[in-house]
């Protein structure tokens, strides 16, 4: 996976950056959540569209990073990513104490990233902020409210940190 053109893009956006709070490179999320699409068994696809997703996650990245993007890849990736923005961005942890239902997608692919991304960014919280963030409480539903939607149950949850962990 390190070879594709994905991979070096994102890489090449995040260099040597890291999380301000954590000391985590930034590439550690896409590295975990790689590691966990794999553990899943998902497409190529899912796991090139995994890779860019954070260089059109928000807005101003997407107005910064769409026309070099999708000139970089192919259509399908483009569209599992600009899929997976629509349904991340549609239920932010900002959410979680209100009554807006949280939607998955109709096509799989995007819900494998989603459970990558879910399940690594769950591990990152308790491992870095659990107890001591401000919102700890609300955001450790958040991720559970997103994993239970996937279907990823707590023993499996487990059993892909583990993984994370050993490779």
């Amino acid at each position: 996976m390190k070879n594709t053109i994905e991979y070096r893009l994102i890489s090449a956006h995040y260099g040597d950056r890291t999380a301000k709070r954590s000391g985590v490179r930034f590439m550690n999320h896409i590295d975990e959540g790689l590691v966990i699409l794999n553990a899943i068994s998902a497409t190529e696809y899912s796991k090139r569209a995994f890779c860019l997703h954070p260089l059109l996650q928000e807005d101003k990245d997407l107005m910064e990073n769409f026309h070099f993007v999708a000139s970089s890849t192919d259509v399908w990736t483009m569209m599992l990513v600009m899929e997976y923005r629509n349904i991340a961005n549609a239920y932010l942890s900002d959410k979680i104490n209100t009554e807006q239902p949280l939607k998955l997608s109709p096509l799989f692919e995007v819900n494998e990233m989603l459970i990558a991304d879910k399940v690594q960014n769950k591990k990152d919280f308790i491992t870095y902020h659990y107890g001591t963030h401000a919102r700890s409480d609300e955001l450790a539903r958040y991720f559970n409210k997103w994993l239970n939607a996937l279907g990823i149950e707590s023993d499996t949850y487990t059993r892909l940190c583990k993984r994370i962990d050993h490779e």
